[in-house]
């Protein structure tokens, strides 16, 4: 039988990996050779996912890929083998997010379960061995990547989607309150725009903020420009975060940036990132906003916008 190839889109949901890391693999070290598509697609093999598999947990037991990358299957088996993660399975990178095997694996079944409760426990138990900061580093962000592939490829509902949403704003916020800002502390304004209806990521936005002594207003999902700016206003905010998730063509929200920006103060910076991001990176170049890669650059962004003499790295 002839061996199944998959596009990369796919490969990166099998083997936990982003489709920016597999290339780099690819490309850098020669980890793998996919065939190519008469529209230059990659295509990879079982054998080659196996592969990449293989790397992943070998790299995250403490081995570089460059001397790695190159070696026989049957001798990674052999190193993975030989190298397990502190849980009995090796560790899992999404998107360069470490992440904890047991409690992503048992975050996503207490969501495909409805069981907040289950979804509470595990946060609870995560938490204690991560800290605040590496729960969201190593647990929300790939949970939150997670479920909204889950969800686009029609495996869990929105109500899924809704049930992590509530649990973890309830966590996130208990979770933070020891780092709080204080009334002093400048104010980061959180919120989806208009259409935008997924809040996993912004509330992991609103979460690090404010573990970072930012003072957070958390606004929720698809609200309206004038509502967003007018709330920045009130409240005198540095910055106004937005998470851009799903869809990444709505047509309307090209409108609704440049609407927000032109009803901001000019002085109030605009942040945005998520996974639609890069739909919409033109007109968020237009309008000057700081388009955010990941949680790293997020909270390096936060930093920097912390300094007035300072301007934030793009």
């Amino acid at each position: 039988m002839a061996d199944a190839h998959h596009a990369i889109k796919a490969v990166a949901r099998r083997t936990g990996l982003s489709a920016h890391v597999i290339r780099i693999w690819e490309k850098r070290y020669g980890a793998v050779e996919p065939e190519r598509t008469e529209t230059n697609r990659r295509l990879y093999s079982d054998e080659q996912i196996e592969r990449l598999v293989l790397l992943r947990d070998i790299t995250q037991a403490g081995h570089s890929i460059g001397n790695v990358a190159k070696l026989p299957t049957a001798k990674l088996r052999k190193l993975a083998a030989e190298s397990p993660g502190e849980t009995g399975r090796p560790a899992q990178l999404i998107n360069g997010v470490i992440a904890t095997p047991s409690y992503l694996d048992e975050c996503i079944a207490a969501v495909k379960s409805l069981d907040s409760r289950a979804l509470e426990k595990v946060l609870e138990r995560a938490v204690t061995v991560l800290g605040s900061q590496g729960l969201l580093q190593h647990v929300v962000a790939p949970l939150a990547q997670n479920l909204g592939e889950l969800w686009r490829d029609g495996i869990i509902t929105a109500a899924h989607e809704h049930l992590a949403s509530v649990v973890l704003r309830v966590f996130l916020g208990q979770a933070a309150k020891p780092f709080a800002g204080t009334e002093n502390g400048p104010v980061l304004m959180v919120a989806t725009p208009a259409g935008q209806l997924h809040e996993l990521g912004a509330l992991l936005v609103a979460a690090a903020a404010a573990n970072m002594g930012w003072h957070v207003i958390y606004l929720g999902a698809s609200l309206p420009a004038p509502e967003i700016a007018g709330a920045a206003k009130v409240s005198n905010a540095r910055a106004v975060a937005l998470s851009l998730v799903y869809p990444e063509d709505d047509s309307r929200l090209e409108g609704e940036l440049k609407r927000l920006r032109q009803f901001l103060p000019a002085e109030v910076s605009l942040i945005a990132g998520g996974r639609a991001m890069p739909g919409y990176g033109a007109v968020l170049e237009e309008i000057g906003a700081l388009q955010i890669k990941d949680l790293s650059h997020l909270c390096s962004t936060l930093d920097d916008l912390r300094k007035p003499t300072k301007k934030a790295k793009q």
